[in-house]
């Protein structure tokens, strides 16, 4: 029911802009930004390296789809990164409060 989606930032602006979106929206309870992220990747058939920031992104499965369009359409790079994994266990009580975050929507 509940889910952690990954999805990198080039910069602190991007990432705050959609922290700030998705939680607004309701879409999320947090978003946690790590900065500092080193990523190495392969784009266009090369090997490319970048300075990154990480979003930990805490949600439920349903809002997924949204979330996704919402990053799509907010974040700057071609083919953003969007991970989701399923959360199997995590303390009730932090559960139920990502719930009572996106109840109202």
């Amino acid at each position: 029911m509940y889910q952690l989606i990954l999805c990198t930032c080039p910069d602190a602006d991007c990432a705050e802009n959609l922290a700030h979106a998705l939680i607004a929206e309701k879409l999320a309870a947090c978003v946690n930004i790590v900065p500092g992220v080193r990523s190495v990747y392969q784009w266009q058939g090369q090997i490319e390296t970048a300075q990154e920031h990480l979003l930990l992104i805490k949600s439920r499965q349903d809002r997924y789809p949204a979330i996704e369009a919402a990053v799509k359409k907010l974040h700057p790079y071609e083919v953003p990164e969007i991970i989701a994994l399923d959360i199997e266990r995590g303390s009730q009580d932090y559960l139920q409060w990502i719930n009572s975050c996106l109840i109202g929507v």
